[in-house]
């Protein structure tokens, strides 16, 4: 099989799909990888670099299009890129659809088959290739919002850790999963004062005997919830409903009733965002105030720290690059249904039910 892996074009990415190590395994199993010339610049790899393991470097994005049977990237595919594809395609990337019914029509246009890392399953039913970019983005969640917390970023100018004999900051996780245990490991190694929302028992309890009481947990009510909320310096969003549209769980109503220069950190904005008032930003422009509260939603938050978040995301998602490879996906996929789970777009039909729910759009099971 030819493998492309384009240069990422979203504003400040810097990840790339493939590093020369996964690069050179795919090429040990027989196949061809282009690159798109400086596609790992970002983050330090050079043209050589690949050159070094056996890939053919490519001038233009749309002549790596052309030339590939398998695309794997990083982000959701810009409009511009949905147009290089076509049904021959095999897309292989984060896709977020629930939130984005353009790109979504656009891939049903193209006639690809997409295969989107943030819905393959595990055995646990947890989410492999999501969650590397969900422990990058949970640990990161806390640095922002420090950040957007000084004055200087119109928050309320509060040290989270607070010093002897003054108060720490109140950081309120909602969600208890990667992202947000990830988040609460962060913000109390900073010394914050720090309460988790959840509605898996098992997973509170999982949260308890981790953190050894230096975290609160607490059932996610909308009254508990909503009081938690009010008293809080800084409030993570990591919620995740798989594939599907976050629920949004605290309304503009409430927001403006937060302290001034309080911080809402938006983890699930890829998802559309778990605040009433998300937008997505970017790492150039990340932050912007409704009603005196700060909100941080920058949708592709891993890219800011792209190498660590590149090998980690390299790490989860070679085997799945190497199956669809070796076997076509359609094999591939039927000897793996954690695999077939991530199928999102096939033949210009929405495979995935959350996504056709979330959008309005028809369902069709995928067809091996």
């Amino acid at each position: 099989m030819i493998i492309g892996c384009p240069k990422e074009i979203k504003v400040h990415e810097y990840r790339v799909g493939l590093t020369p190590s996964s690069a050179s395994e795919l090429i040990r199993n027989g196949h061809a990888v282009i690159m798109e010339t400086k596609a790992g610049t970002g983050i330090g790899i050079s043209d050589a670099d690949y050159e070094a393991v056996g890939c053919e470097i490519i001038a233009a994005a749309a002549d790596v299009f052309a030339k590939a049977e398998m695309i794997v990237k990083v982000k959701e595919p810009q409009l511009n890129e949905c147009a290089m594809l076509n049904e021959n395609h095999l897309l292989f990337t984060y896709l977020h659809l629930a939130a984005d019914k353009p790109q979504t029509e656009a891939l049903m246009a193209s006639g690809c088959t997409a295969i989107a890392y943030e819905t393959v399953t595990a055995d646990d039913g947890s989410l492999p290739l999501l969650a590397p970019m969900s422990e990058v983005a949970g640990r990161m969640s806390i640095q922002a919002g420090a950040h957007a917390l000084e004055k200087a970023s119109g928050g309320r100018g509060i040290l989270l850790g607070g010093v002897p004999g003054v108060a720490p900051a109140k950081v309120v996780v909602i969600g208890g999963g990667v992202s947000g245990m990830n988040a609460a490991e962060m913000a109390v190694g900073l010394g914050a004062d720090v309460t988790v929302f959840d509605r898996n028992i098992t997973q509170m309890r999982v949260l308890d005997a981790r953190f050894r009481g230096t975290v609160k947990t607490m059932y996610s009510t909308a009254h508990d919830l909503e009081k938690a909320v009010l008293e809080a310096d800084l409030v993570i969003g990591a919620v995740l409903v798989a594939g599907a549209a976050a629920p949004k769980l605290v309304s503009a109503d409430i927001a403006k009733q937060m302290k001034d220069g309080a911080v809402l950190v938006d983890i699930a904005i890829d998802q559309g965002g778990c605040f009433e008032n998300s937008k997505a930003t970017t790492h150039s422009d990340p932050t912007f105030i409704i009603d005196g509260v700060v909100y941080y939603c920058v949708a592709n938050m891993p890219g800011a720290v792209a190498h660590t978040s590149t090998f980690a995301l390299n790490n989860a998602t070679l085997p799945f690059a190497v199956s669809l490879a070796n076997k076509g996906w359609k094999q591939a996929c039927a000897d793996d249904t954690h695999l077939k789970n991530g199928v999102n777009v096939q033949s210009g039909n929405v495979t995935f039910e959350a996504v056709a729910t979330d959008l309005d759009l028809p369902f069709k099971p995928v067809a091996l």
